[in-house]
């Protein structure tokens, strides 16, 4: 006989965190056990290169509320908070979180507490935030760019300290697109939405698994994920450029007929300036085009999200039970 599923779930994806995993563990069975209500743990490793695997194994074997789930590769954040979400119980919440520790385990019951008021997803404003004056900036445009394209204003969606109630939940796994951004798809199912602010902790240790590159590839993959606003805003620019084409010919007209024809090289500069200016429009516009062809090729393949190397679930205690499962895939 199966132990009944939890009241809520953590979900915490891992990547290169050995060496904050024991005390981000350690600090959440600490928060979850003052809550007074049954919970688990699924630390869900995304193709670690270093010590995390073992260290989800320890935990496992030491809590039987920990669950770890193994990724036979690297597939990004996202997906393994898909993976870590498929693989939980909880009936009430799923509650995710890094595993880096700069989300404050210790404001889980906050969460909770706003869920019980009735919110379908709640979100979090990240206060005095311990990250570079780039990853602030870039954060800002990213979530001034969301709030355009989906009409909910949320205010730090890239904080991944959030709390989902199970329908929320089960409706986000039905979804079969590759390219997902968790926040707004939630949001897209929600009902009623609430924001906490919460504290944030300075790195203990390792470095942002986001370079500049990364950075920039997951604001255009968001931005085109969730809207189709690029291409609205392609069709703004070239009704510009065309407007900006027509005043600058009635523009060369009138000077060539004030100073002749021999005031700008007989026109072939000018000339090739408004031809770079269509041409480099074009080439925005193909891109923008074929970045969208590419993700429908994508989603007609209809390849998993991610693929689950196992699974390690420890039973609790019960006469004839075995002390450990693991389901390998």
């Amino acid at each position: 006989m199966n132990p009944p599923p939890p009241e809520f779930s953590i979900v915490a994806p891992v990547y290169n965190e050995a060496a904050t995993l024991d005390e981000l563990v350690r600090r959440l069975m600490a928060v979850c056990r003052d809550t007074g209500r049954t919970f688990e743990i699924v630390l869900v490793d995304d193709g670690s290169e270093d010590d995390s695997p073992s260290r989800i194994h320890h935990a496992c074997d030491r809590y039987p509320e920990v669950v770890g789930v193994f990724l036979n590769r690297n597939y990004g954040q996202h997906a393994a908070v898909f993976a870590g979400m498929a693989e939980s119980r909880g009936q009430v919440a799923v509650i995710t979180l890094d595993a880096d520790l700069q989300n404050p385990p210790e404001e889980v019951p906050r969460l909770l507490a706003e869920i019980d008021r009735g919110a379908d997803v709640v979100g979090t404003v990240r206060q005095n935030r311990q990250d570079t004056l780039f990853r602030r900036l870039a954060s800002l445009l990213v979530n001034r760019m969301v709030q355009r394209a989906t009409g909910v204003a949320m205010h730090d969606y890239g904080c991944m300290l959030r709390a989902y109630r199970r329908p929320i939940v089960d409706a986000m796994l039905q979804c079969r697109e590759r390219s997902t951004f968790i926040p707004v798809l939630a949001n897209a199912f929600a009902r009623t939405t609430a924001e906490i602010p919460v504290a944030h902790a300075p790195r203990r240790a390792g470095r942002s698994k986001y370079s500049l590159t990364g950075l920039l590839s997951l604001q255009f993959d968001l931005l085109t994920s969730i809207s189709t606003f690029p291409l609205r805003l392609l069709s703004l620019a070239g009704l510009a450029i065309a407007a900006g084409g027509m005043g600058f010919a009635t523009l060369l007209v009138i000077l060539r007929l004030v100073y002749g024809a021999s005031w700008a090289a007989e026109g072939v500069f000018t000339l090739f300036a408004v031809l770079f200016v269509f041409v480099g429009a074009q080439f925005i516009g193909l891109g923008l085009l074929g970045e969208y062809i590419g993700r429908i090729y994508q989603e007609a393949r209809g390849r998993p999200r991610y693929l689950v190397h196992h699974i390690r679930r420890r039973n609790k205690k019960r006469a004839g039970a075995p002390a450990a499962t693991i389901k390998e895939f």
